[in-house]
């Protein structure tokens, strides 16, 4: 039994994608710095927060609930990457480190989304 979201995998490697995020926001244009580098940060910062917030609420409803909130911000991150890459801020391969980590992280939280949606042990 998992005592702590610290514990989870998916938790820490979301973490990870959070912090690969805002390196990589760094080397956008400063006249981004409030638009789509922000937008890219706190949508990459809710992943982790969510899975912490609906495991620390103790039930598996808020838990589920949590971790699809979860894969949506995931879904923002992969849109605004994307769209960083066709306005020409970034290149593709500037962004495939990120992408990588993205999709596994996504995997990571459907596979947690069906186990929730199953009935407890």
């Amino acid at each position: 039994m998992i005592k702590s979201y610290r514990e989870l995998i998916v938790w820490q490697k979301s973490m990870t994608l959070a912090v690969e995020i805002y390196q990589l926001t760094r080397r956008l244009p400063t006249r981004e710095q409030f638009g789509i580098a922000s937008q890219l940060r706190r949508a990459s910062v809710s992943i982790p927060a969510n899975l912490a917030e609906g495991h620390a609420r103790g039930s598996r409803g808020d838990f589920r609930r949590h971790v699809s909130v979860a894969r949506g911000s995931l879904a923002e991150v992969e849109t605004h990457l994307e769209l960083t890459r066709r306005i020409g801020l970034i290149t593709r391969k500037e962004t495939a480190t990120v992408e990588s980590l993205a999709a596994e992280v996504g995997r990571m939280l459907s596979a947690l989304l069906r186990r929730l949606k199953q009935p407890a042990p």
